[in-house]
Protein backbone atom coordinates (compact mmCIF):
# COMPACT_ATOMS: atom_id res chain seq x y z
CA UNK A 1 0.00 0.00 0.00
CA UNK A 2 1.41 3.36 -0.97
CA UNK A 3 2.23 6.08 1.54
CA UNK A 4 -0.43 8.31 -0.08
CA UNK A 5 -3.12 5.68 0.48
CA UNK A 6 -2.08 5.37 4.14
CA UNK A 7 -2.25 9.13 4.46
CA UNK A 8 -5.69 9.29 2.86
CA UNK A 9 -7.04 6.48 5.05
CA UNK A 10 -5.71 8.28 8.14
CA UNK A 11 -7.38 11.46 7.01
CA UNK A 12 -10.66 9.57 6.47
CA UNK A 13 -10.32 8.02 9.92
CA UNK A 14 -9.69 11.39 11.55
CA UNK A 15 -12.68 12.86 9.71
CA UNK A 16 -14.98 10.10 10.90
CA UNK A 17 -13.80 10.46 14.49
CA UNK A 18 -14.39 14.19 14.36
CA UNK A 19 -18.11 13.75 13.64
CA UNK A 20 -20.21 14.83 16.64
CA UNK A 21 -22.47 11.75 16.46
CA UNK A 22 -21.29 8.17 16.76
CA UNK A 23 -23.28 4.97 16.52
CA UNK A 24 -23.41 3.46 20.06
CA UNK A 25 -23.11 -0.21 20.89
CA UNK A 26 -26.01 0.02 23.33
CA UNK A 27 -28.39 2.43 25.00
CA UNK A 28 -26.17 2.33 28.05
CA UNK A 29 -23.03 3.25 26.15
CA UNK A 30 -24.85 5.93 24.22
CA UNK A 31 -26.15 7.55 27.40
CA UNK A 32 -22.90 7.12 29.30
CA UNK A 33 -20.95 8.70 26.47
CA UNK A 34 -23.34 11.63 26.45
CA UNK A 35 -22.95 12.16 30.20
CA UNK A 36 -19.17 11.85 29.87
CA UNK A 37 -19.13 14.95 27.68
CA UNK A 38 -20.10 16.97 30.76
CA UNK A 39 -16.78 17.88 32.42
CA UNK A 40 -18.46 18.51 35.78
CA UNK A 41 -19.41 14.83 36.14
CA UNK A 42 -16.54 12.63 37.41
CA UNK A 43 -16.02 9.78 34.97
CA UNK A 44 -15.92 7.21 37.77
CA UNK A 45 -19.45 8.18 38.85
CA UNK A 46 -21.17 7.53 35.54
CA UNK A 47 -21.20 3.76 35.87
CA UNK A 48 -22.55 4.14 39.42
CA UNK A 49 -25.64 6.12 38.46
CA UNK A 50 -26.82 4.36 35.27
CA UNK A 51 -28.48 0.94 35.35
CA UNK A 52 -29.23 -0.89 32.11
CA UNK A 53 -31.44 -3.95 31.79
CA UNK A 54 -28.33 -6.14 31.73
CA UNK A 55 -27.07 -4.72 35.03
CA UNK A 56 -27.34 -7.19 37.92
CA UNK A 57 -28.94 -4.49 40.14
CA UNK A 58 -31.42 -3.21 37.53
CA UNK A 59 -34.43 -5.15 38.83
CA UNK A 60 -33.80 -4.35 42.49
CA UNK A 61 -33.36 -0.63 41.75
CA UNK A 62 -36.55 -0.61 39.66
CA UNK A 63 -38.61 -2.62 42.16
CA UNK A 64 -37.43 -0.77 45.27
CA UNK A 65 -39.80 2.13 44.58
CA UNK A 66 -42.72 0.28 43.00
CA UNK A 67 -45.66 0.77 45.37
CA UNK A 68 -48.39 -0.84 43.28
CA UNK A 69 -47.88 -4.47 42.23
CA UNK A 70 -50.23 -3.95 39.29
CA UNK A 71 -47.22 -2.37 37.61
CA UNK A 72 -44.60 -4.91 38.59
CA UNK A 73 -45.56 -7.85 36.41
CA UNK A 74 -43.35 -9.54 33.83
CA UNK A 75 -45.56 -7.99 31.15
CA UNK A 76 -45.16 -4.46 32.55
CA UNK A 77 -43.07 -2.29 30.18
CA UNK A 78 -39.60 -1.77 31.62
CA UNK A 79 -37.34 1.26 31.11
CA UNK A 80 -34.29 1.07 28.89
CA UNK A 81 -32.23 2.69 31.65
CA UNK A 82 -32.58 3.94 35.21
CA UNK A 83 -30.53 7.02 36.08
CA UNK A 84 -29.97 7.73 39.79
CA UNK A 85 -28.18 11.09 40.02
CA UNK A 86 -26.06 11.97 43.02
CA UNK A 87 -25.96 15.73 42.39
CA UNK A 88 -28.06 18.41 40.65
CA UNK A 89 -25.59 18.72 37.75
CA UNK A 90 -26.23 15.06 36.95
CA UNK A 91 -29.96 15.80 36.76
CA UNK A 92 -29.21 18.61 34.32
CA UNK A 93 -27.06 16.31 32.18
CA UNK A 94 -29.70 13.58 32.26
CA UNK A 95 -32.37 15.94 30.93
CA UNK A 96 -30.11 17.16 28.12
CA UNK A 97 -28.94 13.69 27.15
CA UNK A 98 -32.49 12.33 27.17
CA UNK A 99 -33.43 15.14 24.77
CA UNK A 100 -30.46 14.52 22.48
CA UNK A 101 -31.03 10.77 22.38
CA UNK A 102 -34.83 11.15 22.17
CA UNK A 103 -35.67 9.16 25.29
CA UNK A 104 -38.92 9.77 27.11
CA UNK A 105 -38.07 10.76 30.69
CA UNK A 106 -40.07 9.39 33.62
CA UNK A 107 -39.35 11.15 36.92
CA UNK A 108 -39.70 9.19 40.17
CA UNK A 109 -39.25 10.44 43.73
CA UNK A 110 -41.13 7.91 45.87
CA UNK A 111 -43.03 5.67 43.49
CA UNK A 112 -46.45 6.24 45.05
CA UNK A 113 -48.17 7.31 41.85
CA UNK A 114 -51.27 5.09 41.95
CA UNK A 115 -51.11 4.47 38.20
CA UNK A 116 -47.34 3.98 38.07
CA UNK A 117 -46.81 6.94 35.76
CA UNK A 118 -43.46 7.75 37.35
CA UNK A 119 -41.94 4.44 36.25
CA UNK A 120 -44.12 2.88 33.51
CA UNK A 121 -44.78 4.09 29.98
CA UNK A 122 -46.51 3.02 26.79
CA UNK A 123 -43.60 4.49 24.86
CA UNK A 124 -40.86 2.03 23.98
CA UNK A 125 -37.88 4.33 24.52
CA UNK A 126 -38.43 5.54 28.07
CA UNK A 127 -35.93 5.86 30.89
CA UNK A 128 -36.43 6.59 34.59
CA UNK A 129 -34.80 9.50 36.37
CA UNK A 130 -34.98 8.31 39.97
CA UNK A 131 -34.36 11.04 42.53
CA UNK A 132 -33.94 8.89 45.65
CA UNK A 133 -30.28 9.89 46.17
CA UNK A 134 -31.20 13.59 46.31
CA UNK A 135 -32.85 13.81 49.71
CA UNK A 136 -31.03 16.40 51.80
CA UNK A 137 -33.02 18.57 54.22
CA UNK A 138 -31.63 21.92 55.41
CA UNK A 139 -33.37 23.85 58.17
CA UNK A 140 -33.52 27.51 59.04
CA UNK A 141 -35.53 27.22 62.24
CA UNK A 142 -34.99 30.89 63.07
CA UNK A 143 -36.98 31.79 59.95
CA UNK A 144 -39.25 28.74 60.28
CA UNK A 145 -38.23 27.36 56.88
CA UNK A 146 -36.45 24.41 55.29
CA UNK A 147 -35.11 23.33 51.90
CA UNK A 148 -36.16 19.75 51.10
CA UNK A 149 -34.85 17.87 48.07
CA UNK A 150 -37.46 16.01 46.06
CA UNK A 151 -36.07 12.54 46.73
CA UNK A 152 -36.65 12.87 50.47
CA UNK A 153 -39.69 11.16 51.96
CA UNK A 154 -42.34 12.69 54.17
CA UNK A 155 -41.13 10.50 57.01
CA UNK A 156 -37.59 11.83 56.68
CA UNK A 157 -38.89 15.39 56.69
CA UNK A 158 -41.06 14.78 59.76
CA UNK A 159 -38.19 13.10 61.60
CA UNK A 160 -35.81 15.99 60.90
CA UNK A 161 -38.42 18.51 62.02
CA UNK A 162 -38.79 16.50 65.25
CA UNK A 163 -35.02 16.60 65.72
CA UNK A 164 -34.94 20.37 65.34
CA UNK A 165 -38.14 21.52 67.03
CA UNK A 166 -41.05 20.13 69.02
CA UNK A 167 -43.36 23.04 68.16
CA UNK A 168 -43.06 23.05 64.38
CA UNK A 169 -44.73 20.93 61.72
CA UNK A 170 -45.43 20.83 58.00
CA UNK A 171 -48.86 20.22 56.46
CA UNK A 172 -48.53 17.11 54.30
CA UNK A 173 -49.65 13.47 54.09
CA UNK A 174 -49.63 10.71 56.69
CA UNK A 175 -47.75 8.05 54.70
CA UNK A 176 -44.05 8.49 55.56
CA UNK A 177 -42.69 6.66 52.49
CA UNK A 178 -44.23 9.12 50.01
CA UNK A 179 -41.65 11.15 48.07
CA UNK A 180 -41.56 14.93 48.48
CA UNK A 181 -41.34 15.75 44.77
CA UNK A 182 -44.60 14.23 43.59
CA UNK A 183 -46.52 14.84 46.81
CA UNK A 184 -45.95 18.58 46.99
CA UNK A 185 -46.10 19.27 43.26
CA UNK A 186 -49.56 17.65 43.17
CA UNK A 187 -50.95 19.60 46.12
CA UNK A 188 -49.89 17.87 49.31
CA UNK A 189 -52.96 16.81 51.28
CA UNK A 190 -52.84 15.97 54.99
CA UNK A 191 -54.57 16.09 58.35
CA UNK A 192 -53.45 19.68 59.06
CA UNK A 193 -55.25 21.15 56.05
CA UNK A 194 -58.22 22.57 57.98
CA UNK A 195 -55.80 24.66 60.04
CA UNK A 196 -52.98 25.39 57.60
CA UNK A 197 -54.14 24.38 54.12
CA UNK A 198 -52.14 22.18 51.77
CA UNK A 199 -48.41 21.71 51.36
CA UNK A 200 -48.50 24.05 48.35
CA UNK A 201 -50.12 26.74 50.48
CA UNK A 202 -46.93 26.76 52.54
CA UNK A 203 -44.25 27.08 49.88
CA UNK A 204 -41.60 29.80 49.76
CA UNK A 205 -39.37 28.82 46.85
CA UNK A 206 -38.39 25.94 44.58
CA UNK A 207 -35.60 24.72 42.33
CA UNK A 208 -36.37 23.08 39.01
CA UNK A 209 -34.34 21.79 36.08
CA UNK A 210 -36.08 23.02 32.96
CA UNK A 211 -36.16 21.56 29.47
CA UNK A 212 -32.94 23.41 28.59
CA UNK A 213 -31.08 21.92 31.54
CA UNK A 214 -31.03 25.13 33.56
CA UNK A 215 -31.52 25.17 37.35
CA UNK A 216 -34.09 27.84 38.13
CA UNK A 217 -35.28 29.18 41.47
CA UNK A 218 -38.49 31.12 41.95
CA UNK A 219 -36.99 34.39 40.78
CA UNK A 220 -35.43 32.86 37.68
CA UNK A 221 -38.41 30.75 36.69
CA UNK A 222 -40.97 33.50 37.26
CA UNK A 223 -44.27 33.44 39.10
CA UNK A 224 -46.19 31.62 36.35
CA UNK A 225 -44.00 28.53 36.46
CA UNK A 226 -43.73 28.66 40.25
CA UNK A 227 -47.53 28.74 40.39
CA UNK A 228 -47.75 25.77 38.00
CA UNK A 229 -45.45 23.50 40.03
CA UNK A 230 -47.30 24.42 43.23
CA UNK A 231 -50.08 21.91 42.64
CA UNK A 232 -50.15 21.41 38.87
CA UNK A 233 -47.86 18.39 38.84
CA UNK A 234 -44.15 19.11 38.51
CA UNK A 235 -43.42 16.33 36.00
CA UNK A 236 -45.23 18.26 33.24
CA UNK A 237 -42.84 21.20 33.51
CA UNK A 238 -39.40 19.94 34.51
CA UNK A 239 -37.56 18.06 37.23
CA UNK A 240 -38.20 19.39 40.73
CA UNK A 241 -34.91 19.45 42.62
CA UNK A 242 -36.15 20.91 45.89
CA UNK A 243 -38.84 22.95 47.59
CA UNK A 244 -38.33 25.59 50.24
CA UNK A 245 -41.17 25.11 52.70
CA UNK A 246 -42.65 27.25 55.43
CA UNK A 247 -42.92 25.44 58.76
CA UNK A 248 -46.03 25.99 60.84
CA UNK A 249 -46.34 26.25 64.61
CA UNK A 250 -48.22 23.58 66.53
CA UNK A 251 -48.85 23.02 70.25
CA UNK A 252 -46.33 20.89 72.11
CA UNK A 253 -49.20 18.43 72.72
CA UNK A 254 -51.79 17.26 70.21
CA UNK A 255 -54.56 14.70 70.68
CA UNK A 256 -55.49 11.77 68.47
CA UNK A 257 -58.30 9.23 68.67
CA UNK A 258 -59.78 6.29 66.78
CA UNK A 259 -63.36 5.13 67.31
CA UNK A 260 -65.05 2.30 65.44
CA UNK A 261 -68.80 2.01 65.01
CA UNK A 262 -70.10 -1.36 63.86
CA UNK A 263 -73.60 -1.45 65.25
CA UNK A 264 -75.89 -4.39 64.57
CA UNK A 265 -78.55 -1.81 63.88
CA UNK A 266 -76.98 -0.14 60.87
CA UNK A 267 -79.30 2.82 61.18
CA UNK A 268 -77.39 3.91 64.29
CA UNK A 269 -74.15 3.99 62.34
CA UNK A 270 -75.84 5.80 59.46
CA UNK A 271 -77.17 8.44 61.88
CA UNK A 272 -73.65 9.04 63.24
CA UNK A 273 -72.19 9.28 59.72
CA UNK A 274 -74.92 11.74 58.76
CA UNK A 275 -74.10 13.89 61.81
CA UNK A 276 -70.39 13.75 60.89
CA UNK A 277 -71.29 15.24 57.52
CA UNK A 278 -73.02 18.15 59.24
CA UNK A 279 -70.04 19.12 61.37
CA UNK A 280 -66.98 17.84 59.47
CA UNK A 281 -66.21 21.07 57.60
CA UNK A 282 -67.66 23.45 60.22
CA UNK A 283 -66.13 22.26 63.47
CA UNK A 284 -63.19 24.04 65.15
CA UNK A 285 -60.32 24.45 62.65
CA UNK A 286 -57.96 22.69 65.07
CA UNK A 287 -59.91 19.46 64.56
CA UNK A 288 -59.73 17.03 61.65
CA UNK A 289 -61.87 13.89 61.73
CA UNK A 290 -61.41 11.36 58.93
CA UNK A 291 -64.13 8.77 58.30
CA UNK A 292 -63.57 5.28 56.86
CA UNK A 293 -66.44 3.09 55.67
CA UNK A 294 -65.51 -0.56 55.21
CA UNK A 295 -67.93 -3.35 54.26
CA UNK A 296 -68.00 -6.52 56.35
CA UNK A 297 -69.75 -8.68 53.81
CA UNK A 298 -70.10 -11.84 55.90
CA UNK A 299 -71.88 -9.86 58.61
CA UNK A 300 -73.77 -7.72 56.11
CA UNK A 301 -72.70 -4.54 57.88
CA UNK A 302 -70.55 -1.50 57.27
CA UNK A 303 -67.95 -0.49 59.84
CA UNK A 304 -67.47 3.25 60.31
CA UNK A 305 -64.11 4.31 61.73
CA UNK A 306 -63.57 7.89 62.93
CA UNK A 307 -59.92 8.95 63.20
CA UNK A 308 -59.23 12.34 64.71
CA UNK A 309 -56.36 14.79 64.95
CA UNK A 310 -56.72 17.78 67.29
CA UNK A 311 -54.22 20.59 67.76
CA UNK A 312 -54.66 20.85 71.50
CA UNK A 313 -55.15 18.83 74.67
CA UNK A 314 -57.85 16.24 75.29
CA UNK A 315 -59.85 18.41 77.69
CA UNK A 316 -60.53 21.05 75.06
CA UNK A 317 -61.20 18.35 72.47
CA UNK A 318 -63.79 16.65 74.67
CA UNK A 319 -65.53 19.97 75.25
CA UNK A 320 -65.74 20.62 71.49
CA UNK A 321 -66.96 17.11 70.72
CA UNK A 322 -69.60 17.19 73.45
CA UNK A 323 -70.87 20.44 72.03
CA UNK A 324 -70.82 19.60 68.32
CA UNK A 325 -70.53 15.81 67.88
CA UNK A 326 -71.93 14.22 71.02
CA UNK A 327 -73.30 11.33 68.94
CA UNK A 328 -69.81 9.90 68.48
CA UNK A 329 -69.49 9.35 72.22
CA UNK A 330 -65.83 10.34 72.53
CA UNK A 331 -64.49 9.71 76.04
CA UNK A 332 -61.29 10.73 77.80
CA UNK A 333 -59.87 7.22 77.60
CA UNK A 334 -60.31 7.27 73.81
CA UNK A 335 -57.81 10.13 73.56
CA UNK A 336 -54.03 9.96 73.27
CA UNK A 337 -51.90 13.04 73.87
CA UNK A 338 -48.47 13.27 72.27
CA UNK A 339 -46.19 15.54 70.25
CA UNK A 340 -47.06 16.33 66.66
CA UNK A 341 -44.29 14.15 65.15
CA UNK A 342 -45.35 11.23 67.34
CA UNK A 343 -48.90 11.69 66.07
CA UNK A 344 -47.68 11.21 62.49
CA UNK A 345 -46.26 7.85 63.52
CA UNK A 346 -49.53 7.01 65.30
CA UNK A 347 -51.54 7.69 62.14
CA UNK A 348 -49.21 5.52 60.09
CA UNK A 349 -48.56 2.66 62.49
CA UNK A 350 -50.55 2.83 65.76
CA UNK A 351 -48.67 1.39 68.71
CA UNK A 352 -45.22 2.19 67.31
CA UNK A 353 -43.15 4.47 69.51
CA UNK A 354 -39.79 4.32 67.74
CA UNK A 355 -39.44 7.59 65.87
CA UNK A 356 -36.74 6.09 63.65
CA UNK A 357 -39.54 4.18 61.95
CA UNK A 358 -40.20 7.42 60.05
CA UNK A 359 -36.81 7.03 58.37
CA UNK A 360 -37.71 3.69 56.83
CA UNK A 361 -38.04 4.37 53.10
CA UNK A 362 -39.32 0.90 52.26
CA UNK A 363 -42.91 -0.02 53.27
CA UNK A 364 -43.64 -3.36 54.85
CA UNK A 365 -43.90 -5.97 52.10
CA UNK A 366 -47.39 -6.84 53.32
CA UNK A 367 -48.55 -3.29 52.60
CA UNK A 368 -47.40 -3.29 48.95
CA UNK A 369 -50.38 -4.88 47.23
CA UNK A 370 -52.22 -4.71 43.96
CA UNK A 371 -54.43 -1.65 44.25
CA UNK A 372 -56.72 0.85 42.56
CA UNK A 373 -57.80 4.26 43.83
CA UNK A 374 -60.36 6.80 42.62
CA UNK A 375 -61.60 10.12 44.02
CA UNK A 376 -64.60 12.43 44.26
CA UNK A 377 -65.68 15.64 45.97
CA UNK A 378 -68.93 16.11 47.90
CA UNK A 379 -70.41 19.61 47.93
CA UNK A 380 -73.47 18.97 50.11
CA UNK A 381 -74.15 16.24 52.68
CA UNK A 382 -75.63 13.03 51.39
CA UNK A 383 -79.14 12.48 52.72
CA UNK A 384 -79.85 9.67 55.17
CA UNK A 385 -81.69 7.85 52.42
CA UNK A 386 -78.65 8.26 50.21
CA UNK A 387 -76.37 6.92 52.96
CA UNK A 388 -78.66 3.92 53.39
CA UNK A 389 -78.31 3.08 49.71
CA UNK A 390 -74.53 3.59 49.94
CA UNK A 391 -74.26 1.19 52.87
CA UNK A 392 -76.26 -1.41 50.93
CA UNK A 393 -74.04 -0.94 47.89
CA UNK A 394 -70.86 -1.32 49.94
CA UNK A 395 -72.17 -4.57 51.41
CA UNK A 396 -73.31 -5.82 48.01
CA UNK A 397 -69.88 -5.21 46.44
CA UNK A 398 -68.04 -6.35 49.53
CA UNK A 399 -64.44 -5.36 48.80
CA UNK A 400 -64.18 -1.62 48.13
CA UNK A 401 -63.99 0.86 50.98
CA UNK A 402 -64.26 4.64 51.03
CA UNK A 403 -62.47 7.34 53.00
CA UNK A 404 -64.16 10.69 53.67
CA UNK A 405 -61.68 13.55 54.30
CA UNK A 406 -63.21 16.78 55.68
CA UNK A 407 -62.66 20.24 54.28
CA UNK A 408 -63.57 23.68 55.61
CA UNK A 409 -61.38 25.92 57.74
CA UNK A 410 -58.33 27.29 55.93
CA UNK A 411 -59.27 25.47 52.73
CA UNK A 412 -62.35 27.63 52.36
CA UNK A 413 -60.36 30.83 52.82
CA UNK A 414 -58.00 30.36 49.84
CA UNK A 415 -59.20 31.26 46.33
CA UNK A 416 -59.28 28.30 43.94
CA UNK A 417 -57.05 30.21 41.51
CA UNK A 418 -54.37 30.92 44.12
CA UNK A 419 -52.75 27.58 43.26
CA UNK A 420 -53.50 25.07 40.48
CA UNK A 421 -55.27 22.91 43.09
CA UNK A 422 -58.85 24.26 42.78
CA UNK A 423 -60.86 22.14 45.24
CA UNK A 424 -61.39 24.72 47.95
CA UNK A 425 -64.55 26.45 49.14
CA UNK A 426 -67.87 24.71 48.71
CA UNK A 427 -66.37 21.28 49.39
CA UNK A 428 -67.66 19.39 52.43
CA UNK A 429 -65.33 16.43 52.03
CA UNK A 430 -63.21 14.48 49.55
CA UNK A 431 -63.79 10.79 48.87
CA UNK A 432 -61.09 8.25 48.22
CA UNK A 433 -62.31 4.92 46.86
CA UNK A 434 -59.92 2.16 47.81
CA UNK A 435 -59.54 -1.50 46.91
CA UNK A 436 -56.55 -3.82 47.42
CA UNK A 437 -55.92 -7.44 46.54
CA UNK A 438 -53.05 -9.90 46.88
CA UNK A 439 -53.68 -12.42 44.10
CA UNK A 440 -51.47 -12.10 41.02
CA UNK A 441 -54.26 -13.10 38.68
CA UNK A 442 -55.69 -11.20 35.70
CA UNK A 443 -59.23 -12.40 36.37
CA UNK A 444 -59.04 -11.33 40.00
CA UNK A 445 -57.74 -7.92 38.94
CA UNK A 446 -60.59 -7.55 36.47
CA UNK A 447 -63.09 -8.32 39.22
CA UNK A 448 -61.67 -5.79 41.68
CA UNK A 449 -61.29 -3.08 39.06
CA UNK A 450 -64.88 -3.60 37.93
CA UNK A 451 -66.10 -3.32 41.52
CA UNK A 452 -64.43 -0.01 42.34
CA UNK A 453 -65.63 1.44 39.03
CA UNK A 454 -69.16 0.30 39.76
CA UNK A 455 -69.08 2.03 43.14
CA UNK A 456 -67.72 5.19 41.54
CA UNK A 457 -70.56 5.14 39.00
CA UNK A 458 -73.07 4.55 41.79
CA UNK A 459 -71.90 7.70 43.58
CA UNK A 460 -72.57 9.98 40.60
CA UNK A 461 -75.74 11.61 42.03
CA UNK A 462 -74.02 12.50 45.30
CA UNK A 463 -70.82 14.20 44.12
CA UNK A 464 -69.63 17.30 42.25
CA UNK A 465 -70.79 17.89 38.69
CA UNK A 466 -69.75 19.97 35.66
CA UNK A 467 -67.03 18.94 36.11
CA UNK A 468 -66.98 15.87 38.30
CA UNK A 469 -63.84 16.81 40.20
CA UNK A 470 -60.88 14.53 40.91
CA UNK A 471 -57.68 14.83 42.95
CA UNK A 472 -54.43 14.73 40.96
CA UNK A 473 -52.46 12.85 43.63
CA UNK A 474 -55.09 10.10 43.62
CA UNK A 475 -54.09 9.46 40.03
CA UNK A 476 -56.83 7.74 38.00
CA UNK A 477 -56.42 6.91 34.31
CA UNK A 478 -60.12 6.04 34.08
CA UNK A 479 -60.97 9.73 33.79
CA UNK A 480 -58.96 10.25 30.60
CA UNK A 481 -55.55 9.90 29.02
CA UNK A 482 -53.44 11.34 26.22
CA UNK A 483 -53.21 8.81 23.40
CA UNK A 484 -51.51 10.83 20.66
CA UNK A 485 -48.02 9.58 21.54
CA UNK A 486 -47.78 12.61 23.84
CA UNK A 487 -46.37 14.61 20.95
CA UNK A 488 -48.88 17.43 20.84
CA UNK A 489 -50.77 15.77 18.01
CA UNK A 490 -53.92 17.36 16.70
CA UNK A 491 -55.97 15.96 19.59
CA UNK A 492 -53.43 16.56 22.36
CA UNK A 493 -55.15 19.57 23.90
CA UNK A 494 -58.64 18.08 23.53
CA UNK A 495 -57.61 14.82 25.16
CA UNK A 496 -55.75 16.61 27.93
CA UNK A 497 -58.74 18.78 28.69
CA UNK A 498 -60.88 15.71 29.49
CA UNK A 499 -58.88 14.86 32.60
CA UNK A 500 -57.36 18.33 33.06
CA UNK A 501 -60.68 20.02 33.82
CA UNK A 502 -61.50 17.36 36.43
CA UNK A 503 -58.17 17.78 38.17
CA UNK A 504 -57.79 21.54 37.80
CA UNK A 505 -61.17 23.04 36.79
CA UNK A 506 -60.67 26.59 35.47
CA UNK A 507 -56.94 26.48 36.20
CA UNK A 508 -56.34 23.98 33.39
CA UNK A 509 -56.01 26.56 30.61
CA UNK A 510 -53.51 28.61 32.59
CA UNK A 511 -51.46 25.46 33.15
CA UNK A 512 -51.55 24.78 29.40
CA UNK A 513 -50.28 28.30 28.69
CA UNK A 514 -47.41 27.87 31.16
CA UNK A 515 -46.58 24.47 29.69
CA UNK A 516 -46.54 25.90 26.17
CA UNK A 517 -44.26 28.72 27.31
CA UNK A 518 -41.68 26.61 29.16
CA UNK A 519 -41.80 23.29 27.26
CA UNK A 520 -43.27 23.95 23.79
CA UNK A 521 -41.97 20.67 22.34
CA UNK A 522 -43.67 18.67 25.13
CA UNK A 523 -40.52 16.88 26.27
CA UNK A 524 -41.82 16.40 29.82
CA UNK A 525 -44.86 14.21 29.26
CA UNK A 526 -46.85 11.29 30.57
CA UNK A 527 -50.27 9.76 30.08
CA UNK A 528 -51.93 12.56 32.06
CA UNK A 529 -49.53 15.45 31.68
CA UNK A 530 -50.44 19.01 30.82
CA UNK A 531 -50.56 19.38 27.00
CA UNK A 532 -49.28 22.30 24.98
CA UNK A 533 -51.50 24.61 22.98
CA UNK A 534 -52.27 23.33 19.47
CA UNK A 535 -50.89 26.57 18.01
CA UNK A 536 -47.44 25.61 19.31
CA UNK A 537 -47.38 22.89 16.66
CA UNK A 538 -44.73 20.41 15.79
CA UNK A 539 -44.56 18.42 19.00
CA UNK A 540 -41.57 16.17 19.33
CA UNK A 541 -41.42 15.73 15.58
CA UNK A 542 -41.52 19.40 14.63
CA UNK A 543 -39.77 22.74 14.97
CA UNK A 544 -36.36 22.45 16.52
CA UNK A 545 -36.51 18.65 16.57
CA UNK A 546 -37.07 18.53 12.80
CA UNK A 547 -34.12 20.88 12.35
CA UNK A 548 -31.95 18.65 14.55
CA UNK A 549 -33.19 15.64 12.60
CA UNK A 550 -32.14 17.27 9.32
CA UNK A 551 -28.73 18.06 10.81
CA UNK A 552 -28.32 14.48 11.99
CA UNK A 553 -29.43 13.19 8.60
CA UNK A 554 -26.87 15.41 6.91
CA UNK A 555 -24.14 14.16 9.22
CA UNK A 556 -25.05 10.54 8.61
CA UNK A 557 -25.12 11.18 4.84
CA UNK A 558 -21.68 12.76 5.09
CA UNK A 559 -20.50 9.73 7.07
CA UNK A 560 -21.73 7.32 4.36
CA UNK A 561 -20.18 9.41 1.56
CA UNK A 562 -16.87 9.64 3.41
CA UNK A 563 -16.76 5.89 3.97
CA UNK A 564 -17.66 5.33 0.33
CA UNK A 565 -14.86 7.64 -0.83
CA UNK A 566 -12.36 5.99 1.51
CA UNK A 567 -13.23 2.52 0.20
CA UNK A 568 -13.02 3.63 -3.43
CA UNK A 569 -9.69 5.31 -2.80
CA UNK A 570 -8.34 2.25 -0.98
CA UNK A 571 -9.45 -0.14 -3.75
CA UNK A 572 -8.01 2.00 -6.51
Amino acid sequence: MSQSVHLLLNLCFCFLNSLPFAIPDSNYENFANCLAKNPSIPSDQISKIIYSRTNFSFTSVLDSYVRNRRFNASSTPKPLLIVTPLAPNQVQATVLCAKILKFQLKIRSGGHDYEGLSYVSNEMNFIILDMFNLRSIRFDIGNEAAWVESGATLGELYYRIWENSKIHAFPAGICPTVGIGGHISGGGYGVLLRKFGLSVDNLIDAQIVDVNGRILDRTAMGEDLFWAISGGGGASFGVILAYKIKLVRVPDLVTVFRIEKDEEQQQETIDIVYKWQEIADRVDNDLFVRLLLQPIKEEKTVKATFIGMFLGDSNRLIAIMNDQFLELGLKKNDCFEMGWAESVLWWFKPGTTTMEELLNRVPDLDSVNFLKRKSDYVQKPITKTGLETLFKKLIELGKTGVVFNPYGGRMGEIAETEKPFPHRSGIVYKIQYSVNWEEDDANVEKEYMAEIRELHDFMTPFVSKNPRQAFLNYRDLDIGTSTTSYNNGKNGYDEGKVYGIKYFKGNFDRLVKVKTMVDPENFFRNEQSIPTLPAAGGGLGGGKERSEGRQLGGLLLGLVLALHQCIITFLT
